[in-house]
C-alpha cells in the first residue's frame, strides 16, 4: 500500500505544479484561452490534487 500512497502524492503534486501554472498564467495580459477559462482549469486542478493528496493521506495512515 506504500506504493499506492506515493503515486497518490505524485500525482497530487503534479496537478497543483499544472493548477498554478494556470494561475500565473491569469497574471499576464492578453493571454489566450480566456481568464474564466484558466481559472476553471485552475479549480479543477486544485479540486483533483486535494482529493488525491486526502486520499494519500487517509492510506498512509489507516493502512
Amino acid at each position: 500500500m506504500k506504493i499506492a500512497a506515493i503515486i497518490f502524492f505524485i500525482f497530487s503534486a503534479i496537478l497543483f505544479l499544472g493548477a498554478i501554472k494556470y494561475f500565473l498564467g491569469l497574471t499576464r495580459p492578453g493571454v489566450y484561452p480566456p481568464k474564466q477559462l484558466l481559472k476553471k482549469r485552475a479549480a479543477a486542478l486544485f479540486g483533483c490534487g486535494g482529493v488525491f493528496l486526502l486520499i494519500a493521506v487517509l492510506i498512509t495512515k489507516f493502512l
